[in-house]
């Protein structure tokens, strides 16, 4: 188990929206009205996403998940920004847990939430309040996290592929 940072999120960050959620059928609403304020356009079924957009959109996904799933609800969403980067903050009320990003495990048994916040955003950290422990990830052009190429090491998790590439052999 690798620990995320413990560490409040960069300053100078203004609230763009909120979202609270108490179970899983609320992440649909989530993600879409996330990309609205993302892209001031509404997310339509089968609509490709920008490049930061689609990053924001499913790391809120997988860190609200995670809140849903091993937190204390309600999860509270909120997105922030700077006026050039985006900042995702995913709070729920579980004080005593610690974030990790989970070991190595099969694909579809889950615990990646934290992994790809990790790999798509600019920084993640977490930090506790009185009543919440909040994980965040900055997202901004300068980003140079990428999905990595298949011809680069697998990860200790599994491959992930571009994909870009052609994945027949």
């Amino acid at each position: 188990m690798e620990e995320i940072p413990s560490s409040l999120p960069p300053e100078d960050f203004h609230q763009v929206d909120e979202w609270i959620l108490d179970k899983p059928g609320e992440l649909t609403t989530l993600r879409a009205s996330l990309h609205q304020a993302l892209t001031g356009k509404t997310l339509e079924q089968g609509t490709g996403l920008a490049r930061i957009p689609e990053k924001l959109v499913l790391v809120a996904s997988e860190l609200a998940t995670n809140a849903l799933k091993h937190g204390i609800p309600p999860t509270i969403v909120r997105l922030l920004s700077d006026g050039t980067d985006w900042l995702l903050d995913v709070a729920d009320h579980d004080v005593d847990g610690r974030p990790y990003i989970a070991g190595q495990r099969a694909p579809g048994q889950g615990g990646f939430g934290l992994f790809l916040a990790d790999q798509l955003s600019l920084s993640v950290g977490w930090y506790q309040t009185e009543d919440t422990k909040n994980v965040w990830a900055r997202f901004g052009t300068e980003s140079t996290q990428a999905v990595p190429s298949a011809d680069q090491e697998p990860n200790p998790i599994g491959t992930v592929l571009d994909p870009r590439s052609d994945p027949t052999p």
